[in-house]
């Protein structure tokens, strides 16, 4: 017997638990197909539980501090199975919401929205067919009458690296270590593997290095952000082969042994308890079945979609299956934009001008809009400004002064462009900004905002002051010790 639905989607991550979410709103009958957990990245070895480790693991760096009047009596201890039953439960807790929401939506609604979850492996026979294979062994045929493909991704193994899930692992794969291991080398220094450093360094129980190809670490971020995260990692014992080249790794004896060469050209032997594999990630899309669906895919695995439409019609793709831009908020936005254009409403276009997104390291690391590196590349003039942390009056409450804030708007109207912020609780300051961006506000617009104090985000506005000529501290006097500086480009 063939499941007909007017929406199926395949795979119940971020991206496809949206748009199932908003299916329902317009009363649509939807099956989400799931082969594995609810929530996907987004939840489980990803998103939620990495965060959560950071948390902990700056809780605990924060507690062992001895500059703020205090001590901790008796010292303080932390074991790995601690980290991680903390990290499951919440995981479960997240789980549990979207678990307990999908079995009351399976439901019919008033409206006639019901979402209905079928766990199994999904493939395409036809462009409006596929063939579920249930986790128990059966199979279901499913007609829609569109399809919204948001499988997600996976991490991505290079050739010769031996990943067993427990000397030499992924992201998927560092929850299940029993203890904190007293050395280990990241393989990448993007996003994911700054993120395990940070949190491997704070417990403080780990050596950890770093295999950079580039000549700084977060290659994609402009030079000032990366090199002040690579100075705090240093300060607090990372090792970071900067321009290095990863020759070999592999497991003898039980642990690592990788071989690095240098810039210039010096080779060196290193030998590690574990390694964290972190070089980014690949789309899901094998053994679905695109070549049936007349599905597209680029050479990198990647879904060919134009605005969230493949090259099917009738089907269409959300999230890191298309590889533009890997970020949960994304997804979710892209999944709901979908369903709202398959079903004949004229959504807003996604402002990926405005994306923000937070990079939890030591220290924190927020952004939204262009940085300096993209509007040269997009060849756009603008005019920066910058404010050191230590002149803003949170910052020096917090004890915690390292770090800045960098505001960049457009040369000739003023309109803000992009923010990066470097420093404790950085993230506070990206949403109020990527409104004003999508909104087309100018510098007199944040200036004219009232903000809290002291707080994060007066950085921000001491920025625009400055840039407008009438800034509270000035630039006179603390420009020549780099605390306030502009310039354009």
């Amino acid at each position: 017997m063939t499941i007909r639905v007017d929406l199926c989607v395949l795979g119940a991550g971020p991206a496809g638990y949206a748009a199932a979410m908003r299916a329902h709103d317009l009363g649509k009958r939807v099956l989400l197909v799931e082969r594995d957990r609810i929530g996907g990245a987004g939840i489980h070895s990803g998103a939620l539980s990495s965060k959560t480790m950071w948390h902990l693991s700056n809780d605990y760096s924060i507690a062992k501090l001895t500059d703020r009047g205090y001590r901790a009596p008796g010292g303080l201890d932390v074991s790995y199975g601690s980290v991680i039953e903390c990290v499951r439960t919440a995981v479960a807790e997240r789980r549990a919401l979207l678990d307990r929401q999908l079995e009351v939506l399976s439901k019919p609604s008033r409206s006639g929205g019901v979402v209905t979850l079928l766990r199994g492996a999904a493939r395409f026979v036809s462009p409006t067919m596929l063939e579920v294979k249930r986790n128990d062994g059966k199979v279901e045929a499913v007609e829609a009458s569109n399809f919204l493909i948001a499988t997600g991704s996976r991490p991505r193994i290079p050739d010769g690296i031996p990943v067993d899930g427990d000397v030499v692992v992924t992201s998927d794969h560092i929850e299940s270590w029993s203890s904190f291991p007293e050395s280990m080398v990241i393989v990448g220094a993007g996003v994911i593997g700054c993120e395990y450093a940070t949190i491997f360094a704070n417990f403080g129980r780990t050596k950890v290095n770093i295999i950079d190809r580039q000549p700084r670490i977060l290659p994609f971020e402009d030079e000032d952000v990366a090199e002040e995260v690579a100075s705090s990692f240093e300060s607090f014992g990372v090792t970071i082969h900067r321009s290095s080249k990863l020759e070999k790794l592999e497991i003898v004896n039980g642990r690592v042994e990788y071989v690095v060469t240098s810039a210039d050209g010096k080779s060196e032997t290193i030998r590690v308890a574990k390694a964290l594999v972190s070089v980014g990630r690949v789309p899901n899309v094998q053994d679905l079945g695109l070549e049936a669906a007349g599905v597209k895919v680029e050479k990198n695995g990647s879904i060919v979609a134009k605005d969230t439409r493949t090259t099917a019609p009738h089907i269409w793709a959300a999230g890191d299956v298309t590889m533009d831009i890997a970020l949960v908020n994304v997804a979710e936005l892209e999944g709901r934009y979908a369903v709202e254009k398959m079903f004949g409403l004229e959504p807003a276009p996604i402002p990926y001008e405005a994306l923000s997104a937070i990079m939890f390291l030591r220290p924190e690391v927020a952004s939204v809009g262009l940085n300096e590196m993209k509007a040269r590349e997009l060849e756009i003039p603008y005019r920066v400004g910058v404010v050191d942390n230590r002149l803003v009056s949170r910052n020096v409450a917090m004890r915690s002064t390292r770090g800045f804030v960098k505001l960049l708007v457009a040369k000739e109207s003023s309109k803000v462009l992009g923010l990066r912020v470097v420093g404790p609780q950085a993230s506070s300051t990206i949403q109020g900004i990527a409104f004003l961006i999508q909104m087309g506000a100018t510098l007199a617009d944040i200036d004219h905002c009232v903000h809290p104090h002291p707080a994060i985000p007066e950085g921000v506005q001491e920025c625009a002051r400055m840039l407008l000529g009438r800034s509270v501290l000035k630039a006179e006097v603390f420009g020549p010790e780099g605390l306030l500086r502009c310039g354009e480009g």
